[in-house]
Protein backbone atom coordinates (compact mmCIF):
# COMPACT_ATOMS: atom_id res chain seq x y z
CA UNK A 1 0.00 0.00 0.00
CA UNK A 2 1.21 2.97 -0.75
CA UNK A 3 2.07 6.01 1.94
CA UNK A 4 -0.15 8.32 0.18
CA UNK A 5 -3.06 5.81 0.52
CA UNK A 6 -2.24 5.77 3.83
CA UNK A 7 -1.87 9.64 4.60
CA UNK A 8 -5.58 9.91 2.43
CA UNK A 9 -7.34 7.26 4.53
CA UNK A 10 -6.02 9.03 7.69
CA UNK A 11 -6.78 12.84 6.56
CA UNK A 12 -10.68 11.27 5.69
CA UNK A 13 -10.48 9.46 8.98
CA UNK A 14 -10.24 12.17 11.03
CA UNK A 15 -12.20 14.18 8.44
CA UNK A 16 -15.50 11.97 9.13
CA UNK A 17 -14.79 11.60 13.18
CA UNK A 18 -14.66 15.58 13.33
CA UNK A 19 -18.02 15.38 11.36
CA UNK A 20 -19.34 12.37 13.70
CA UNK A 21 -18.56 14.71 16.93
CA UNK A 22 -20.00 17.88 15.31
CA UNK A 23 -23.07 16.11 14.25
CA UNK A 24 -23.15 14.34 17.88
CA UNK A 25 -23.73 11.16 16.45
CA UNK A 26 -21.03 9.48 19.00
CA UNK A 27 -22.85 11.07 21.83
CA UNK A 28 -24.36 7.96 23.56
CA UNK A 29 -27.92 9.53 24.36
CA UNK A 30 -27.79 9.62 20.69
CA UNK A 31 -27.08 6.20 19.91
CA UNK A 32 -29.49 5.27 22.50
CA UNK A 33 -32.43 7.76 21.38
CA UNK A 34 -31.99 6.40 17.38
CA UNK A 35 -32.29 2.60 18.88
CA UNK A 36 -35.91 3.69 20.16
CA UNK A 37 -36.61 5.53 17.23
CA UNK A 38 -36.55 8.86 19.04
CA UNK A 39 -34.41 10.89 17.28
CA UNK A 40 -33.15 10.73 13.30
CA UNK A 41 -29.32 12.30 13.74
CA UNK A 42 -27.80 9.21 13.35
CA UNK A 43 -30.36 8.05 10.34
CA UNK A 44 -29.58 11.43 9.21
CA UNK A 45 -26.19 11.21 9.52
CA UNK A 46 -25.81 7.81 7.93
CA UNK A 47 -28.10 9.12 4.99
CA UNK A 48 -26.16 11.89 4.36
CA UNK A 49 -23.08 9.96 4.09
CA UNK A 50 -24.47 7.65 1.84
CA UNK A 51 -25.63 10.02 -0.75
CA UNK A 52 -22.33 11.76 -0.36
CA UNK A 53 -20.32 8.57 -1.25
CA UNK A 54 -22.76 7.29 -4.03
CA UNK A 55 -21.86 10.26 -6.05
CA UNK A 56 -18.38 10.53 -5.01
CA UNK A 57 -17.66 7.03 -5.65
CA UNK A 58 -19.90 6.95 -9.05
CA UNK A 59 -18.34 10.65 -10.44
CA UNK A 60 -14.66 9.07 -9.85
CA UNK A 61 -15.71 5.46 -11.78
CA UNK A 62 -17.37 7.28 -14.11
CA UNK A 63 -14.06 9.95 -15.13
CA UNK A 64 -12.21 6.54 -14.68
CA UNK A 65 -9.93 7.33 -11.68
CA UNK A 66 -11.58 4.30 -10.00
CA UNK A 67 -12.69 0.63 -10.24
CA UNK A 68 -15.90 -0.72 -8.56
CA UNK A 69 -15.47 -3.78 -6.67
CA UNK A 70 -18.95 -5.14 -6.01
CA UNK A 71 -19.36 -7.54 -2.73
CA UNK A 72 -21.90 -10.51 -3.54
CA UNK A 73 -25.26 -10.41 -2.06
CA UNK A 74 -25.36 -12.91 0.35
CA UNK A 75 -28.98 -13.14 2.81
CA UNK A 76 -27.64 -15.27 5.06
CA UNK A 77 -24.46 -13.45 6.00
CA UNK A 78 -26.24 -10.23 6.21
CA UNK A 79 -29.21 -10.86 8.16
CA UNK A 80 -27.27 -12.99 10.31
CA UNK A 81 -24.28 -10.32 10.64
CA UNK A 82 -27.33 -7.65 11.03
CA UNK A 83 -28.68 -9.07 13.62
CA UNK A 84 -25.27 -9.72 15.84
CA UNK A 85 -24.41 -5.99 14.93
CA UNK A 86 -27.94 -4.55 16.13
CA UNK A 87 -27.75 -6.76 19.29
CA UNK A 88 -24.06 -5.53 19.89
CA UNK A 89 -25.02 -2.06 19.14
CA UNK A 90 -27.86 -2.16 21.13
CA UNK A 91 -25.67 -3.55 24.67
CA UNK A 92 -22.91 -1.04 23.95
CA UNK A 93 -24.69 1.99 22.40
CA UNK A 94 -22.27 2.61 20.14
CA UNK A 95 -21.06 1.10 16.42
CA UNK A 96 -17.28 0.87 15.05
CA UNK A 97 -17.27 4.47 13.98
CA UNK A 98 -18.88 5.99 16.54
CA UNK A 99 -17.16 3.85 19.30
CA UNK A 100 -13.81 5.06 17.65
CA UNK A 101 -15.22 8.36 18.06
CA UNK A 102 -15.92 8.47 21.66
CA UNK A 103 -13.17 7.08 22.33
CA UNK A 104 -11.04 9.82 20.69
CA UNK A 105 -13.18 12.47 22.53
CA UNK A 106 -12.18 10.32 25.99
CA UNK A 107 -15.07 8.09 26.48
CA UNK A 108 -13.16 5.49 27.87
CA UNK A 109 -16.69 3.28 28.49
CA UNK A 110 -16.11 2.54 24.87
CA UNK A 111 -13.30 0.53 24.68
CA UNK A 112 -15.33 -2.22 26.22
CA UNK A 113 -17.53 -1.79 23.41
CA UNK A 114 -14.30 -1.94 20.54
CA UNK A 115 -12.71 -4.66 22.86
CA UNK A 116 -15.96 -6.94 22.44
CA UNK A 117 -15.80 -6.27 18.37
CA UNK A 118 -11.97 -7.26 18.40
CA UNK A 119 -13.66 -10.20 20.29
CA UNK A 120 -16.30 -10.89 17.99
CA UNK A 121 -14.16 -10.72 14.63
CA UNK A 122 -11.48 -13.22 16.22
CA UNK A 123 -14.83 -15.40 17.00
CA UNK A 124 -15.58 -14.92 13.40
CA UNK A 125 -12.42 -15.79 12.02
CA UNK A 126 -12.81 -18.79 14.13
CA UNK A 127 -16.23 -19.66 12.45
CA UNK A 128 -15.49 -18.80 9.14
CA UNK A 129 -14.59 -22.24 8.00
CA UNK A 130 -17.81 -23.54 9.23
CA UNK A 131 -19.62 -20.47 7.82
CA UNK A 132 -18.18 -20.56 4.26
CA UNK A 133 -20.28 -23.98 4.12
CA UNK A 134 -23.29 -22.92 5.61
CA UNK A 135 -24.80 -19.45 6.27
CA UNK A 136 -22.40 -17.64 3.46
CA UNK A 137 -23.77 -19.44 1.06
CA UNK A 138 -27.52 -19.17 1.61
CA UNK A 139 -29.48 -16.48 -0.73
CA UNK A 140 -25.95 -15.83 -2.58
CA UNK A 141 -27.12 -13.56 -5.35
CA UNK A 142 -23.99 -12.96 -6.78
CA UNK A 143 -22.37 -9.67 -7.15
CA UNK A 144 -25.65 -6.99 -8.27
CA UNK A 145 -25.91 -3.37 -7.82
CA UNK A 146 -29.27 -1.64 -7.56
CA UNK A 147 -28.77 -0.30 -10.80
CA UNK A 148 -27.54 -3.75 -12.62
CA UNK A 149 -30.93 -4.89 -11.32
CA UNK A 150 -33.03 -2.17 -12.53
CA UNK A 151 -30.93 -2.59 -15.62
CA UNK A 152 -30.30 1.76 -15.37
CA UNK A 153 -28.26 4.34 -15.51
CA UNK A 154 -26.58 4.47 -11.68
CA UNK A 155 -27.52 8.46 -11.90
CA UNK A 156 -30.81 7.66 -11.91
CA UNK A 157 -30.72 5.31 -9.18
CA UNK A 158 -28.67 8.23 -7.05
CA UNK A 159 -31.58 10.97 -8.38
CA UNK A 160 -34.48 9.17 -6.89
CA UNK A 161 -32.47 8.00 -3.49
CA UNK A 162 -31.88 11.59 -3.45
CA UNK A 163 -35.03 12.64 -3.61
CA UNK A 164 -36.06 9.74 -1.35
CA UNK A 165 -33.83 10.87 1.38
CA UNK A 166 -34.44 14.69 1.22
CA UNK A 167 -37.88 13.84 1.41
CA UNK A 168 -36.91 11.54 4.59
CA UNK A 169 -34.88 14.59 6.38
CA UNK A 170 -38.24 16.92 5.86
CA UNK A 171 -40.48 14.40 7.36
CA UNK A 172 -38.16 14.16 10.41
CA UNK A 173 -37.31 17.60 10.45
CA UNK A 174 -41.55 18.03 10.75
CA UNK A 175 -41.91 14.82 13.32
CA UNK A 176 -39.25 16.78 15.27
CA UNK A 177 -37.07 13.58 14.89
Amino acid sequence: MAMNELLTGAVTGILFGFLMQKAQVIRYDRQLAALRLRDMTIVKFMLSTILVAMVGIYLLFDLGLIKLSVKPLILGGNVLGGLIFGIGWGIVGYCPATAMGALGEGRYDSAFGLLGMILGAGLYAEAYPLMKETVLTWGNFGKITLPGVLGINHWIVIVILAAVFIALFRWFEKKGL
